[in-house]
């Protein structure tokens, strides 16, 4: 669930990885997940100065990068949010996104002192059945233009 610690851009060496936009904020997320599919929406919705991008777990991109960080892109706990250049993966990744995109997710923040095996443990347990929580869709189907900028 947690990337491998790597130096920060030592993505930029991995001839396995497409070239993307570096200066952004980069989400690798499920793209059948309804619950990633809202995340991904929601995102699009409260991003107003468009410093974020969102590739999926089955696009070129997004394997490379989980691939690179010793994730399987296969996985449902899979999630990784790459920002200047360092990569973050499960609760701690949603921590540290959600409060810049609305002021009520600070009421997350007490979940980032819990101990690293009890952050992974709860993110897990939602990511295991995100399926049966929140249902399958297609993120990138019919995606309104906020969102379809976005795509990557």
């Amino acid at each position: 669930m947690r990337p491998l610690p790597r130096p920060a851009f030592s993505f930029q060496d991995d001839p396995a990885i497409p070239a993307f936009d570096r200066s952004r904020l980069l989400l690798v997320m499920d793209g059948a997940c309804g619950l990633c599919s809202a995340a991904a929406r929601f995102i699009a919705r409260h991003d107003p100065d468009d410093r974020i991008r969102i590739t999926t777990t089955s696009r070129d991109l997004g394997r490379a990068l989980l691939q690179h960080y010793a994730l399987d892109p296969d996985d449902p706990q899979s999630w990784l949010m790459i920002e200047n250049g360092q990569a973050f993966g499960a609760l701690e990744a949603v921590l540290r996104l959600a409060p810049r995109l609305h002021w009520g997710f600070a009421l997350l923040g007490p979940l980032g002192v819990l101990p690293a095996s009890m952050q992974d443990w709860l993110y897990a347990r939602i990511a295991r059945n995100r399926y049966a929580l929140f249902g399958r869709t297609e993120l990138c189907e019919l995606p309104d233009a906020e969102l379809q900028k976005r795509l990557i």
